[in-house]
């Protein structure tokens, strides 16, 4: 059997790359090796039993190249900024998934399975209780309130404040250009992969974290962003008041997600969260990295809030534990694992910044009218 892993040289593609191998099959990677993420190349790390291709999603000839002979397609490649390049979210997480489907359908490959990787993103501001109205998906936190420092959020038809609820699988509500784009290649992977027969599943990744995550990425996360300001005796600095709830899910447990969507046919054309559902505060995790790291600093909280951030994001993970699927590991193994990988590079001082005052800067990080 042969698996094509595409963003295999990547923080999640890299550890299926792994699992695959010991499981037997054969794996192949495609992987553009985009300097942003891999500023040195492939990474030592990709499994050299492994096939390499370098190439792009939004390229037949390179998807062409690389499917042939697949038994499985682990899809992982996605484009993910701050940036308002709107149509390339599109072009690489949609036209990208399309051309997969489009090359397999004109070769008359067969494909026996696709496992498209989506993200929690789909779900827009989240999902929440109104003591009135019950189930509310809500549209993005306005502007005027984000800047009075109002975070919490309201019920669009009696202005009660609302309760968060889990994310569950039936309610998506992408509103950023990631989510929506995540959503549309969702729809893609699945309708198209009913029509031409082809198995179909798509993952929706909480907040994947641990060893491997880029420290050149300036969008990799919180992890990276706090750890570099930790190691640099400067305090983590918390969004809007730090009590956002997120939720962190270990890689490894998102490759075992991964392993079941491929080789159960109850997962078939359906779309399941891959989460730790349990909720943590933006201020929780950075105190228990600080405290993890021996650093007794405690987070900045200076009224910082970034448009389009979802207040609460904390997912249902029922329907994907029907599979026999569930997190094994909790956040403090998360962070065990991050900072082992930090420490066998040697520490992050070759790595970027963390960008803080580029992104005020443009805008994309604003300071509300009671921030510091």
């Amino acid at each position: 059997m042969r698996i094509l892993i595409t963003g295999g040289a990547g923080f999640i593609g890299s550890h299926l790359a792994d699992r695959f191998l010991r499981e037997g099959f054969s794996v192949r990677i495609m992987d553009n090796l985009h300097p942003r993420v891999h500023p040195r190349g492939l990474p030592a790390y990709v499994p050299s039993q492994a096939e390499f291709i370098r190439g792009d999603v939004t390229s037949y000839a390179d998807w062409e190249r690389a499917l042939s002979g697949v038994d499985i397609v682990s899809h992982q490649a996605a484009y993910q900024d701050y940036a308002p390049d709107y149509s390339e979210f599109d072009r690489v997480n949609v036209t990208g998934t399309a051309l997969l489907f489009e090359v397999i359908a004109a070769k008359k490959l067969r494909v026996r399975k696709i496992v498209v990787a989506s993200s929690q993103a789909v779900y827009g501001e989240g999902q929440y209780k109104c003591a009135v109205h019950g189930l509310v998906l809500p549209s993005s936190r306005n502007i005027e309130s984000l800047e009075r420092g109002l975070w919490e959020v309201s019920c669009p038809k009696c202005g009660r404040l609302l309760t968060p609820a889990m994310l569950e699988e039936d309610y998506p509500s992408p509103l950023s250009p990631y989510g929506i784009s995540k959503y549309a290649q969702e729809i893609t992977a699945l309708k198209l992969g009913a029509f031409l027969g082809i198995p179909s599943v798509a993952l929706r990744y909480s907040i994947t974290q641990g060893a491997r995550q880029s420290l050149f990425n300036q969008y990799s996360g919180i992890a990276r962003i706090f750890a570099l300001r930790l190691l640099s005796g400067q305090r983590p600095i918390a969004f809007e008041d730090g009590f956002m709830r997120r939720d962190y899910v270990h890689v490894l447990d998102v490759v075992e997600a991964n392993w079941i969507a491929a080789n159960d046919e109850r997962a078939v054309g359906k779309a399941f969260n891959v989460g730790s559902g349990v909720p943590t505060t933006v201020v929780e995790y950075a105190e228990r990295l600080a405290q993890r790291m021996g650093r007794n600093i405690h987070p900045d909280v200076p009224g910082i809030y970034r448009r389009g951030d979802a207040r609460h994001s904390v997912s249902a993970i029922e329907k994907f534990r029907e599979l026999g699927w569930r997190p094994q590991r909790n956040l403090d193994d998360i962070l065990d694992d991050f900072l082992a990988w930090v420490e066998s590079l040697g520490g992050v001082d070759s790595a970027p910044s963390d960008n803080h005052q580029k992104l005020l800067d443009m805008q994309v990080l604003r300071l509300s009218s009671n921030g510091k």
